[in-house]
């Protein structure tokens, strides 16, 4: 009874935060930009709870990046509505043997300059991110071993070993073909401040922290741009997103979360549309030796002292799974006896950390962001409290997103970190990477030989139900040695215009030519 009621408190506390939050924060962040030829409206915009962190395509990793990035950059294949692998810059392929394919180029393809999209241009980019050890992406390319230009339109790709996801590769973020010449003429700095792909829609302009604008490229290959121009703005406090949303400041405005669904609905003009996501709140825990969490002990405790379940059914309310594995449901790989799955004993928690020689308890830092998800900091508040309950002290930073990040990019963080990560290939490699040393290195430093190499066989198994099984494999393993602690799989809450047609994906890509006016 004591339990519920410290909860209790700690949630009253935590709505009160969100009401101030709310009503201190109705101001529209910028002007209406609907802009409309004559009576029909030509300009699309959408709100996101964080902005971009870069322009370049390969060194992103981030949901909001690559909705830009989207429809700004061409790939080698890409996603239909049902996550289908179609192809995109490709007319036709052909897989050689176990470790050769080659791609035929579509004719006429050019990039925003003009300039004509080439196989040197498709050479020049899957050689930079599989080689540039810096880029964000370069983790999941590290199976090509070659790319050789046959002639102008055939491009040969060579694998260090049977690579069964390589055309899911070759269609997630990362895999983006950027224009060789140009790059090369101006360098990276230059080509942030004007980027070029050969995608529906070219960059204009963007004001860090504020919003993203596109137009038109009316020499698209593919079909016509539906929109003169997109703007995609950032705006961080929810309840400003759907102020604007209100008032028809933007269109779509995504990661609304509960406590403004109600608003949302009780609006005529506006709709809340609902979707599925392969994102995955979790906590990162160091295993780096000195720290409290290298020990087992220290990190089961504190895995048992959360209660996922409560905040599902209390913060989220009932919006998201509480799960045990990084793979989400809906991916090639995931393990279904880790979904809809956690752990919960406070009195066993506490008896572990008296074991780790914690008896009066011990204190650690906990990073976490405000306003990047869906009531993140609500979230990290009340698994402070929870570990509060078990005797551990949580020094909590909650930090707004662009000094969260900077936090996370540079693994300056300490014990814990709490982030949502997505799956962009929907398959278990994309998540599982992070098990590997090379990939833990600095941020969890977590290390097992066995999932290195069940890892390392997976990703060259041609028999897919013998590399679900290594995967899956993995997921048990990690879930008993904990570098990363699952708190829940989270669904995706969008605030529409009833002016315009808009579907969710499972991938929450944005392609801005699928929406379209009613």
């Amino acid at each position: 009874m004591k339990k519920t009621l410290n909860y209790l408190i700690v949630l009253l506390l935590i709505s009160a935060i969100v009401v101030s939050g709310c009503s201190s924060n109705t101001e529209s962040t910028g002007g209406n930009t609907n802009g409309k030829e004559g009576s029909e409206k030509t300009s699309l915009v959408i709100a996101q709870s964080a902005d971009i962190t870069t322009l370049d395509p390969q060194n992103s990793l981030s949901t909001n990046g690559d909705r830009v990035f989207r429809n700004m950059f061409s790939r080698l294949f890409n996603r239909d509505s049902k996550m289908e692998i179609q192809p995109e810059l490709v007319e036709k392929y052909e897989n050689i043997d176990d470790v050769t394919w080659q791609f035929n180029l579509k004719e006429g393809v050019t990039f925003h300059n003009g300039d004509p999209l080439t196989a040197e241009d498709v050479k020049f980019s899957l050689e930079r991110v599989m080689n540039d050890e810096s880029l964000k992406e370069y983790p999941y390319f590290t199976q090509i071993k070659e790319v050789n230009s046959i002639d102008e339109l055939t491009v040969e790709i060579v694998t260090d070993g049977p690579m069964p996801t390589l055309l899911r590769l070759l269609a997630k973020s990362g895999a983006d073909v950027i224009p060789k010449k140009y790059f090369e003429e101006v360098g990276i700095e230059e080509f942030q401040k004007n980027p070029i792909g050969s995608g529906p829609y070219k960059y204009v302009d963007w004001k860090r922290d504020d919003r993203v604008v596109l137009e038109a490229f009316d020499d698209y290959f593919g079909d016509k741009p539906k929109w003169k121009e997109v703007v995609v703005r950032a705006i961080p406090e929810s309840s400003t997103r759907v102020g604007e949303l209100l008032t028809g400041g933007v269109d779509i405005a995504t990661d609304i979360p509960p406590n403004e669904w109600d608003r949302v609905n009780g609006e005529s003009g506006i709709s809340l549309i609902n979707g599925d996501t392969t994102r995955v709140m979790l906590l990162m825990l160091r295993h780096t030796e000195g720290t409290v969490t290298a020990d087992p002990k220290v990190r089961e405790a504190i895995d048992l002292a959360i209660n996922e379940q409560a905040i599902v059914d209390s913060v989220l309310k009932g919006t998201a799974v509480p799960v045990q594995s990084r793979v989400p449901e809906g991916v090639l790989g995931s393990n279904p006896d880790l979904y809809d799955s956690y752990v919960y004993d406070l009195e066993k928690a506490k008896s572990l950390l008296a074991e780790a020689g914690y008896k009066d308890g011990l204190e650690l830092t906990f990073t976490a962001p405000k306003g990047r998800y869906p009531l993140d900091g609500e979230v990290a508040q009340l698994i402070a409290s929870m570990l509060g309950e078990a005797g551990i002290k949580v020094n909590l930073q909650l930090l707004e997103s662009s000094a969260f990040l900077d936090v996370y990019n540079s693994k300056s963080n300490k014990e814990l970190i709490m982030i949502g990560l997505a799956d962009g290939l929907l398959d278990a490699s994309y998540s599982l990477v992070h098990y590997t040393k090379e990939r833990a290195a600095g941020q969890t430093d977590y290390y097992n030989e066995e999932v290195e190499k069940l890892f390392h066989d997976a990703g060259r198994n041609l028999n897919e139900d013998e590399r679900v099984k290594q995967y899956q494999k993995i997921q048990e393993i990690v879930a008993e040695e904990r570098p990363h602690i699952f708190l829940f799989q989270q669904g995706a809450n969008y605030g529409v215009s009833d002016n315009v047609q808009f579907e969710p994906r499972l991938d929450e890509v944005i392609n801005f030519s699928d929406i379209t006016l009613k």
